[in-house]
């Protein structure tokens, strides 16, 4: 396993000094415009390139900040960004690092639903989906194989993410109380003392209760369902689909199957978070409003939860019930992302070419440093060609 790097040991929370807002702001623009591969993918690029290229997290903090994010609501790698941003740049870094990272998917999402809505559907997409969702499942397993050098440390943790991984893969979601209960297991461990086994209470991953009053404003609607997927599912935004699938086609009536797969499909190919898929429902619902009510919905308990939980942790990371609670956490994440990377793939490998796709992706990964966007782009110009030739019926434009 990775040591942590010496140069980087003393690195703290006080040099956010050194980092301007436009410093920031920058990093998480580009960011939120080149990131591809979904919330893992987000996060070990950020390792990557904070970490051991421009040194402005150490190791332990930037496991600090997945481990901590994974246990609260809200999708994973926004909450990352957010974390960093606020340890780098105070409360405004925070804010202008969040807005920064959501902005570009913002802007394409809104312009792909836009054509949709003009031209009636996007067919080609379902050849670029079919080439792109198994390097996407190659970009998931790399980067967890990342975050696992960068925290998994011991017997213990490696147990708790085969536990989660299992029980993720069994119960096919993520479970709030994995993450409490690997926590409460990591204090009790590693922590000195175990003094309030009875006083941690967490509600399991739920789907969100209604969409509000039927005669509420559809925009006030669209907030609000949002703002409680945002703020009671556990999980990476690849695990949130569920829930937003049974709320926004099934409960809702917003849109149909086929729509929400295309919305699924624009959020996943899209770069920065895949809960950008928020903003493709909303303004195929209620137009550009609607698109930023969604998203402003989905996105905004991140915000708040970091903001309230980042202070705490940087007062309190050196305790050892903390650590406990933060390793015991890492480790469910790690088992639970690879659990929801099983599901994933059910979907995403069909065929002997998806899974030659994914296979030759994988390999590309882990023996060059070929760049997250290029490897999509390559993975969508292979399902443009293959997929019209192994379904010679299929046009498109339907």
């Amino acid at each position: 396993m990775d040591k942590a790097d010496p140069n980087n040991a003393s690195l703290s929370p006080s040099s956010a000094s050194s980092l301007n807002l436009v410093e920031i702001g920058v990093y998480f623009l580009r960011l939120g415009a080149l990131g591809f591969g979904g919330p893992v993918a987000l996060c070990g690029q950020m390792e990557r390139e904070l970490v051991h290229e421009k040194r402005w997290l150490s190791q332990d903090e930037m496991r600090d900040a997945i481990a901590v994010s994974q246990s609260l609501p809200g999708p994973l790698a926004i909450q990352v960004g957010i974390f960093i941003a606020h340890m780098r740049g105070g409360f405004w870094g925070a804010w202008i690092g969040g807005a920064a990272f959501i902005l570009p998917n913002f802007l394409i999402v809104s312009i792909l639903a836009a054509l949709y809505v003009h031209f009636g559907g996007l067919g080609w997409m379902t050849a670029v989906f079919y080439g792109v969702s198994p390097a996407v499942i190659a970009l998931i397993l790399h980067s967890c194989w990342r975050l696992a050098k960068l925290g998994m440390k011991d017997w213990l943790q490696a147990a708790i993410a085969v536990i989660c991984f299992v029980m993720t893969v069994i119960l096919q979601a993520e479970v709030a109380l994995l993450f409490i209960g690997a926590g409460l297991v990591g204090i009790a461990y590693y922590g000195s003392l175990f003094r309030k086994a009875g006083g941690a209470a967490a509600a399991g991953a739920a789907v969100p209760a209604g969409v509000g009053a039927a005669k509420a404003p559809i925009l006030v609607q669209l907030f609000a369902f949002f703002l409680k997927a945002g703020s009671l599912t556990f999980g990476s935004g690849l695990v949130i689909v569920p829930f937003l699938e049974k709320g926004v086609v099934q409960q809702a009536g917003w849109l149909n199957g086929r729509e929400f797969l295309v919305a699924v499909a624009v959020g996943m190919l899209s770069p920065g978070p895949v809960v950008i898929t928020a903003t493709f429902v909303g303004f195929l619902v209620a137009g550009v409003w609607g698109a930023a009510a969604a998203t402003v919905g989905i996105f905004l308990p991140s915000f708040l939860f970091v903001l309230v939980v980042a202070p705490l942790l940087a007062r309190h990371r050196q305790n050892p019930n903390v650590q406990g609670f933060i390793k015991g956490a890492y480790a469910a994440a790690i088992g639970t992302i690879l659990g929801a990377c099983v599901l994933l793939g059910k979907i995403a490998i069909g065929d002997w070419l998806t899974a030659l796709i994914a296979l030759a992706a994988l390999i590309v990964l882990f023996r060059t440093k070929v760049s997250n966007p290029l490897l999509v782009a390559m993975a969508a110009t292979i399902g443009l060609i293959a997929f019209p030739l192994l379904h010679p019926s299929w046009v498109y434009v339907k």
